[in-house]
C-alpha cells in the first residue's frame, strides 16, 4: 500500500496511489495536483494514510450537477412532494449555476464559499443583482443536506459545506394588524368571499392550508361545543393539490369565540343555499369554504385573490399568513399564556411561539412587573 508523485509540468503533479484487491492484483488511482512538490508529497502520504485507516474514498468523475439530480431522486419517496420540489428548485436553478461542472470529488469549502458569495453579488438570473442573504441561506442549508448523502454513500471523505460561511440572515420584520385594523380589514371584505376565510385567519390562527382543508364535519357549533378541528393542510405542488397533515404532524382544537361561532352559522346556511340552487346537498365532507359548486379552492388561488382584495382597501398590504401572526400578536398582548396561544396556533412547542413573537413580550413583561410590584406593595400594607 503505497502511493508516489510524478510532474506533469510546472506546478501540476500526478497523485498515484497503489491500491490491492483480495486476489493481490494491482490497481491504480491517479489525482490530479497543484501546488509545490513538498505539498504534493504531503498531499500523497495524507492519502494514503487514509487507505491504511480505511478513509480512504476513490476520486469520482461524477459531476456536482450529475449528484444533485441523483440525491433529488434518492430523496423523492421520503420527503414531502412540496419538499421536494423546492429543494430541486434550489439545487438546480440556484446551485447548480454555480457549482454544476465541478468534480464531486473535487468540491472543497474555498470553491462552496466563492459561489455563494457570488450568489449574493450578482446570482439573480435576470442579471440585475444578488440573491437574498435569506436564499443563500438555504442553498447552504439543502447542499449541506445533500453533500452528507455523498460522505455516507462513500463519495466523499468529508463534507466541505458544513465548514462554509453561512450569509447573515436578518430576522424579517412581522407585519400585523392591530385590532382597530382588523376591525376594519372585516368589515371592509365582508361583502367578497374572503371574508370566512378571512376571518378564521384573524380570529382563530389558522393556516392557508388549514382553512383550505377544513371541513363542515370537523365543526362544532353548539351550545356547549364551539370549536373545530384541524386534522389536515391542503397543499398546492405542480401536480395538483393534495390534503395532508398539519405542519406540526399532529391534529389541534380550537375553540371559536361567539362572533365567529354566529358568523360560521350563517355563512353555512348561506353556502347550503347556494348549493341546492345547482341541486348540491352539502354534508358533512363539504369544504368550509368553497366555490359556488362547493369544490375546494387551490391555495395559490386564495392567495391571488387575497392580493386583488386587500389592494383595495386603505390598510397596510400584508401577507394573508401575516392574518395569523395578527391573531397570535393580539393574543399575546391581551395576556394570554404563550403556552395557550402555542396550542391554539398548532406550534410544536412552545419556544417557536415565544422565538416568533417575542416582540410582543416587553409589554408583557412591564405588566407582569406591576402585578408583582403591586402583590408585594398590598403585603406590605398589610402587615403594618
Amino acid at each position: 500500500m503505497k502511493g508516489h508523485i510524478k510532474e506533469r509540468s510546472p506546478g501540476k503533479w500526478a497523485i498515484v496511489i497503489d491500491l490491492y484487491d483480495e486476489t493481490g492484483k494491482r490497481r491504480r488511482k491517479w489525482h490530479s495536483f497543484s501546488g509545490t512538490k513538498r505539498q504534493a508529497q504531503e498531499e500523497c502520504a495524507r492519502l494514503v494514510t487514509e487507505l491504511k485507516n480505511g478513509n480512504y474514498v476513490e476520486p469520482t468523475k461524477q459531476s456536482i450537477a450529475e449528484f444533485l439530480d441523483e440525491w433529488l431522486d434518492f430523496i423523492k419517496p421520503s420527503v414531502a412532494p412540496k419538499t421536494h420540489e423546492r429543494y430541486a428548485e434550489i439545487l438546480q436553478k440556484g446551485v447548480a449555476p454555480l457549482l454544476g461542472n465541478v468534480t464531486l470529488a473535487k468540491l472543497k469549502t474555498d470553491r462552496i464559499d466563492g459561489a455563494f458569495t457570488k450568489a449574493l453579488t450578482e446570482g439573480r438570473r435576470d442579471g440585475k443583482g444578488g440573491l437574498s442573504p435569506r436564499t443563500v441561506h438555504h442553498m447552504r442549508r439543502v447542499l449541506i443536506k445533500a453533500l452528507s448523502q455523498a460522505v455516507t454513500w462513500d463519495r466523499l471523505a468529508k463534507n466541505p459545506a458544513t465548514a462554509t460561511t453561512p450569509p447573515k440572515v436578518e430576522r424579517k420584520k412581522m407585519l400585523a394588524y392591530d385590532a382597530a385594523q382588523t376591525a376594519e380589514l372585516l368589515e371592509a371584505i365582508r361583502p367578497t368571499r374572503m371574508f370566512i376565510s378571512t376571518l378564521l385567519a384573524v380570529m382563530c390562527g389558522l393556516r392557508r392550508g388549514e382553512i383550505l382543508a377544513l371541513r363542515w364535519g370537523r365543526v362544532e357549533l353548539g351550545d356547549n361545543r364551539r370549536q373545530l378541528s384541524v386534522v389536515e393542510s391542503a397543499e398546492q405542488t405542480k401536480e395538483g393539490v393534495r390534503h395532508k397533515e398539519p405542519k406540526s404532524g399532529r391534529a389541534r382544537t380550537v375553540s371559536l369565540s361567539s362572533t365567529v361561532v354566529s358568523e360560521l352559522k350563517a355563512h353555512r346556511a348561506r353556502q347550503a343555499e347556494e348549493q341546492l340552487r345547482l341541486g348540491i346537498r352539502p354534508d358533512e365532507e363539504s369544504f368550509v369554504v368553497a366555490q359556488y359548486d362547493g369544490q375546494p379552492i387551490q391555495p395559490r388561488s386564495l392567495t391571488h385573490e387575497w392580493i386583488r382584495i386587500i389592494g383595495k382597501t386603505k390598510l397596510p398590504r400584508i401577507r394573508f399568513h401575516d392574518l395569523r401572526h395578527t391573531h397570535a400578536s393580539q393574543m399575546l398582548a391581551a395576556g394570554v399564556h404563550p403556552k395557550i396561544a402555542s396550542e391554539r396556533l398548532g406550534h410544536s412547542s412552545i419556544g417557536i411561539t415565544l422565538d416568533l413573537y417575542s416582540h410582543v413580550m416587553p409589554g408583557m413583561q412591564a405588566d407582569a412587573a406591576e402585578q408583582v410590584d403591586l402583590a408585594i406593595r398590598s403585603a406590605v400594607k398589610a402587615k403594618s
